[in-house]
């Protein structure tokens, strides 16, 4: 969707007394929607999933990006202490059972936000994954909200056109070889041969954390 279809279809939502949300990771791919949403209204809310586990880069980029846009940040963190993310061996879950640690820091946190808004504003991109090759525009969530998915057909070109055309900083990590950026110790620098996702839990049969699965609604 170009620009102008995004917020015509944001106004009508906005006419109907919807309430809009997004979530951002803040990577770099990321902040062409932040972008475009700062020009369409800037009170929409950005709940950043802060699972405790970002690189620090990520931080200092969320903040940077949030003070050049004048964004309405929230921030969402797990109700389980990071102490008590063990399994029965003692080991932090990220090692044993990633998508045990997904559940509890991203997708659990997720429930009252959904429960509290009608559309959620979602930046997955088709040409991201098989997963989310099988979205729509608009789909189902829990709760009986939307996802509404305006950047769907958007390519990896196309991104990178738009944030130099409107000269937005890029995360600090990508100058190291970093392209999909996710947690620290479930990420790693992409090589020749690597999808974008691929980059994201390296090894593992994993390519989505479960906000864009367990969170949908068929």
């Amino acid at each position: 969707m170009e620009f102008e279809s995004i917020k015509t279809k944001i106004e009508e939502y906005q006419r109907k007394g919807l309430r809009l949300f997004t979530t951002s990771s803040f990577q770099t791919h990321s902040i062409v929607l932040l972008h475009m949403l700062s020009k369409i209204d800037k009170s929409i809310p950005v709940y950043c999933i802060n699972t405790g586990y970002h690189f620090p880069e990520t931080i200092r980029y969320r903040d940077e990006i949030v003070n050049l846009l004048g964004l309405n940040l929230v921030n969402v963190t797990s109700q389980t202490p990071r102490h008590m993310q063990k399994d029965a061996e003692g080991r932090l879950l990220f090692t044993s059972d990633p998508d045990y640690c997904c559940f509890i820091n991203k997708v659990l946190p997720m429930d009252p936000v959904l429960a509290n808004h009608d559309v959620w504003i979602n930046g997955v991109r088709a040409d991201q994954s098989a997963v989310r090759k099988e979205f729509n525009i608009e789909e189902k969530a829990k709760f009986d909200t939307i996802r509404f998915h305006p950047m769907l057909d958007w390519t990896g070109k196309m991104i990178h056109g738009y944030l130099r055309e409107h000269h937005i900083p890029k995360h600090p990590l990508e100058d190291q070889g970093y392209m999909s950026i996710g947690c620290e110790p479930c990420t790693r620098k992409m090589t020749a041969d690597m999808v974008e996702r691929e980059a994201r839990w390296y090894g593992l049969n994993k390519t989505e954390c479960g906000l864009n699965t367990e969170l949908g609604q068929k």
